[in-house]
């Protein structure tokens, strides 16, 4: 018997794999920032783990408010409105530059309240600088995001991963020279990564948009567009409640490190350990969601509405077997994976108690990012946004900041958090796409 979800696994996979790939690259920067900076010492370390994780609350909140373009443009693809695309195009490009802006100006206005947490002296003592270049590292990231978020749309998502990858390869020559230096130039340490950074980026999007006026496939994002003076109000109310909503995510990731922070230097860098490599795994179910947001919005659009549940089945198959597989490696090889990016032995012995925990918190982070992402295809934001807030902040944080101290787990206990209040919420937006799709 034919099993229509099956059919979908090619579709899903031939699209979620760029955007997987392009996300890693973004991901692979701050990666890239932690394997070179760990030489070093623990406290560079800490210090980018820390500008990174409320960076990621930024990078988070720019991608879902920015992520209702590529369903919007997808829309159009699979109705054949190929003005309309051009115009929901030239609206995202104002909404990119915008949102960059105001992310940037609300991290670096975010820095004097950092002494205020109780965070290691040492570490603040040399964060500054870095944390306000990746501050300004998000007004090309949101540019560049609508460039990727087009070219998925209209089903060419290799050309915008490419810049993405673009950005991960100049940032390691630029990193080696400013970080450690090179021939008279002693290098900048912290501050040279977050320079590297930046200009990687920068370059990245200079690139994407010469390619955008110079190549002739890029054509139909010229055209004149379609005017529609209420698209850019309507993008951005469609795109804010999914924006709160990756804030109310990762901003309840922040204040994960900023608990562990409290247990020290040595805790603080063993979680950058864990999150710099769980947040690659976790980059194949992000780009699954956003794979089946388009391949669902592209069915509607197109008028196939039987296509939606086999869609979403598949997408949710593929991306719970791959964190179940990242989980299960990182139970027992949590160590060996630790020392891939640090050799000093405290921070790898923290980093492999973490590792297992934290994985298994992304497994139903993943089930319910999937069901986010096909809810998002129908233009349901509303209700996935709310399910996601109260779950990391009512019960995530609270929970695991108990088990962490109470019940004597320390930092692997604030993400056992998050595997409590992850699980429900999947189940509660299962109903809610159930309900939806029916017939």
């Amino acid at each position: 018997m034919r099993l229509p979800f099956l059919d979908e696994f090619v579709s899903i996979t031939r699209l979620a794999v760029p955007i997987v790939v392009g996300l890693s690259t973004g991901a692979l920067i701050t990666v890239t920032d932690a394997i070179m900076l760990a030489p070093l010492g623990p406290v560079p370390l800490a210090a980018a783990g820390l500008a990174g994780a409320v960076a990621t609350v930024f990078f988070a909140a720019i991608y879902g408010f920015l992520s209702v373009l590529s369903v919007r443009i997808g829309t159009a693809y699979g109705a054949g409105q190929a003005r309309r695309i051009a115009g929901v195009w030239r609206t995202g490009l104002w909404l990119g530059l915008g949102t960059g802006l105001a992310a940037a100006l609300l991290m670096a206005l975010a820095w004097p309240l950092m002494p205020l947490l109780d965070q290691p002296a040492e570490v603040l003592a040399i964060a500054g600088p870095y944390w306000l270049l990746i501050a300004a590292f998000l007004v090309p990231f949101a540019i560049l995001t609508v460039f990727k978020s087009a070219f998925e749309a209209i089903d060419r998502p290799w050309t915008g991963t490419l810049f993405g990858v673009l950005a991960c390869v100049l940032n390691v020559p630029l990193n080696y020279v400013l970080i450690h230096g090179i021939g008279g130039f002693e290098g900048l340490g912290l501050t040279g990564a977050g320079i590297a950074s930046l200009l990687a980026e920068t370059v990245s999007l200079a690139v994407a948009f010469l390619y955008w006026r110079r190549a002739a496939s890029t054509a139909r994002l010229r055209v004149r567009g379609q005017r529609e003076p209420e698209d850019l109000r309507s993008v951005a109310r469609e795109g804010a409640p999914l924006g709160l909503m990756y804030i109310a995510e990762t901003g309840a990731m922040a204040v994960a490190t900023m608990l562990i922070g409290l247990f020290g230097t040595v805790a603080l860098a063993a979680n950058q350990v864990a999150l710099s490599v769980g947040t690659l795994l976790y980059m194949v179910p992000l780009g699954v969601a956003g794979a089946v947001a388009i391949r669902v919005s592209q069915a509607a659009g197109a008028g196939r509405t039987n296509q939606v549940r086999a869609i979403t089945l598949a997408a949710i198959v593929m991306a719970t077997a791959w964190l179940g597989l990242s989980a299960t490696l990182l139970a027992f090889q949590g160590e060996a994976i630790a020392r891939l990016i640090t050799q000093d032995p405290e921070v790898v012995a923290v980093a492999a108690s973490i590792f297992f925990i934290f994985a298994l918190s992304q497994v139903m982070d993943g089930l319910q990012s999937t069901l986010v992402g096909a809810l998002r295809g129908l233009s349901d934001t509303g209700l996935p946004s709310i399910v996601s807030i109260v779950a990391y902040w009512p019960v995530a944080l609270p929970v695991g900041w108990l088990l962490a101290t109470h019940a004597g787990m320390g930092p692997s206990g604030v993400w056992l958090g998050f595997v409590c209040a992850l699980g429900p919420a999947a189940l509660v937006l299962g109903l809610r796409f159930h309900v939806l799709t029916r017939s």
